[in-house]
């Protein structure tokens, strides 16, 4: 829905509150700008990915011991609902990341009947490994930008990165709901 105000005409979305719903038709560009770019970052990231699998190294194994590393022991619920995924689609992966070394099982602490998940030395060897070299690739996609346009970019990319999580509810929502509609 479409409103003039003082500063111009805004697009209102439906189904959310108007306070901060109202888009300018520059933040409708923006947005559409940031979409390109993260479509076109989101394929050669696809590519990237499945040279890395036919190399061994498994997106979703490093995704998933990544996490756990970083929540620490957790339920395989809890690690699935983390990483936005299905829950049989979690187990079917742990499942080989146990049988692979690089995760382990544990007891709960809190439920002994229950068990947590756990990278092991050699998944968290394999992450440091794949933070390192994918940190020299980076690092040599933008050795020739100046200094200060290095810091900025990384600043406002964790900032992006942090807010996009904070609203990825609502986006999941937003961009899903209208990939239903559209679909019916």
């Amino acid at each position: 829905m479409m409103q003039a105000t003082g500063e111009g005409l805004v697009v209102v979305a439906p189904g959310i509150d108007s306070e901060t719903a109202e888009l300018t038709q520059s933040d409708i560009e923006a947005g559409r700008r940031l979409a390109t770019a993260m479509f076109a970052l989101g394929k050669q990231h696809a590519a990237l990915a499945q040279k890395m699998s036919r190399a061994g190294v498994d997106r979703s194994a490093v995704m998933l011991i990544k996490t756990l590393a970083h929540m620490g022991p957790s339920r395989s619920s809890v690690l699935a609902a983390a990483v936005h995924s299905d829950p049989s689609t979690v187990s079917r992966q742990i499942a080989t990341l146990v049988r692979d070394g690089l995760v382990e099982r544990r007891a709960d602490p809190e439920d002994g009947r229950a068990s947590v998940l756990a990278p092991t030395e050699a998944g968290l060897k394999l992450l440091e490994e794949q933070r390192r070299r994918i940190g020299l690739a980076l690092a040599r996609v933008i050795r020739q930008w100046p200094r200060e346009d290095v810091d900025a970019f990384i600043d406002l990319l964790e900032r992006f990165t942090a807010d996009h999580e904070a609203n990825l509810p609502a986006l999941i929502t937003e961009c899903a709901g209208l990939a239903r509609s559209e679909g019916e």
